[in-house]
């Protein structure tokens, strides 16, 4: 092999290694080497690994099938006869009149593909009218055949780390969950077995407003355990698909200053500020989006508190959109991919309570209404909730 080809295919391979993307790889592949290979079509067919089927996962038309896609060939049955004797097969066409059409004279060539040490499919290259493949031809198709298994093999080890490092996420999640959870259940336990035990002792008498103190104290911490155990019990639902909804029309204004009259009863300090006009009806229930509200709220008042919370509501295109907007100290931008998962909490925060299950049932919540929900934030600038929800949606 000359210099001047060894400097060619180096260019070629360093070029490969840069794509991130395996398919604009294959196409690096075939387009650079077509000036000295001439081909039309090119196939990689793989083996489905639950039909035991092929399934084309690249095709390209190149040359003079290009125009004429549907009617070219694709070597789909040299394909299978490459996945059954696993060697390489040649195919030349026989011709059959003087002036016969090109599409009908296709020279087929076809690689078996090893990946991981294993047949896993085949690559066909097309020739349309001619002529013959030649040995320095042939030796290309399988310098090409080689790095389509290379590209292919690199493709499944990212998408196997990608699932490895979601499974690890979410069992990291899992576990921190699993401690504050206990933390969690452990806090409001201690104050009632504590208070309670405190009124029941017989060597103290209690004056009333102390009593009435410990009491007050005893029913604040039930209801925050109620509280904890019905979210883990709704995001086991949600997760599940267990819930029944129940569509009515309802007005998302109406639905929203309801709720934040409820918050200001307990939190007369909280600032709220409206911007919008009564609006149209939506199907939706009532019950869980008061609870979506419920936990935008609660997410503001423990990551943004003494912020003003600025609530807008509009028309966007189908949907009505409702904006939670708060002027806090925001949320790094690498984090903010992950907010709506089951258990996550935002990395430092461990002072302020909480589960990881909130933001989780708001996304399933909007989702179950065919909405959607994300977030925008900006570090000293404050954090924003965008909602979505669609406005002309039959009753389901």
């Amino acid at each position: 092999m000359d210099t001047v080809t060894l400097t060619l295919l180096n260019e070629l391979f360093e070029e490969i290694q840069k794509k991130h993307d395996w398919k604009a790889g294959m196409d690096t592949i075939f387009l650079s080497m077509r000036g000295s290979f001439v081909f039309d079509n090119v196939a990689i067919y793989l083996i489905d690994p639950r039909t035991k089927g092929l399934e084309v996962a690249y095709a390209r038309a190149m040359g003079r099938g290009k125009n004429a896609e549907a009617e070219a060939a694709w070597g789909e049955s040299l394909a299978n006869e490459v996945i059954t004797t696993g060697k390489k097969v040649i195919k030349e066409p026989v011709l059959g009149s003087e002036d016969p059409d090109r599409l009908a004279l296709a020279h087929l060539i076809g690689f078996p593909l090893f990946v991981g040490g294993k047949l896993n499919g085949a690559l066909v290259v097309i020739r349309f009218g001619g002529p013959a493949y030649s040995m320095q031809h042939i030796q290309m198709a399988s310098l090409q055949a080689f790095w389509a298994a290379t590209l292919i093999e690199r493709r499944d080890l990212q998408e196997a780390r990608a699932e490895l490092d979601s499974v690890q996420r979410q069992m990291r999640l899992q576990d921190d969950f699993v401690s504050t959870i206990s933390h969690e259940l452990r806090t409001p336990l201690g104050f009632i077995k504590g208070y309670s035990t405190s009124l029941l002792r017989q060597d103290t008498t209690w004056d009333l407003e102390t009593q009435r103190e410990f009491l007050n104290i005893i029913d604040e911490e039930a209801d925050r355990l109620t509280r904890l155990i019905e979210d883990m019990l709704e995001s086991a639902r949600l997760q599940s698909k267990t819930i029944q909804f129940k569509f009515a029309p309802i007005r998302l204004d109406a639905l929203l200053r309801d709720v934040a009259t409820r918050i200001k009863t307990h939190r007369p300090e909280l600032k709220i500020t409206f911007n919008f006009e009564s609006l149209t009806p939506i199907q939706g229930d009532a019950m869980r989006l008061s609870q979506v509200f419920n936990n935008l709220f609660s997410n503001a008042i423990k990551y943004a508190p003494g912020a003003e919370i600025l609530i807008s509501m509009a028309i966007a295109g189908d949907y009505l959109r409702v904006t939670f907007a708060d002027n806090g100290e925001g949320i790094p931008e690498d984090y903010l991919p992950f907010l709506f998962e089951r258990f996550y909490r935002v990395p430092g925060e461990r002072t302020v309570t909480g589960t990881g299950l909130g933001l989780y049932i708001c996304k399933q919540i909007v989702m179950a209404h065919h909405g959607n929900i994300w977030v925008e934030s900006e570090l000293g600038q404050g954090t924003t909730f965008i909602m979505e929800l669609p406005i002309d949606r039959p009753q389901i």
